[in-house]
């Protein structure tokens, strides 16, 4: 079995209105990206209730958009990724199709 050591790490992420943004950070362990139509954040979660880590940035756990360039085995392999509004209010604005 392989550890995992390093993560694409979210280098931005400005959606203040999730719980796990402070400050331009996201403070969850790890997020997953993808929808069947675009690379939406699916831990983005609207709350007044701040979450996560403080002392943690986030990673990216998987991708379930196959048909980014960074993504190999539904697994990110960008550098980083930084997280915005595209087509819902927290997307994974690194994704590049093919």
């Amino acid at each position: 079995m392989t550890a995992a050591l390093e993560m694409p790490r979210v280098q931005e992420c400005v959606v203040a209105a999730c719980a796990y943004n402070q400050s331009g950070d996201c403070h969850a362990f790890a997020i997953t990206i993808g929808s069947m139509d675009h690379a939406h954040c699916h831990t983005f979660v609207e709350s007044p209730v701040r979450g996560g880590v403080e002392s943690m940035i986030a990673q990216v756990g998987a991708c379930q958009r196959a048909d980014c360039r960074h993504n190999e085995q539904l697994e990110c392999h960008a550098a980083s990724i930084r997280v915005g509004p595209d087509n819902d209010m927290a997307d994974c604005m690194t994704y590049a199709g093919r």
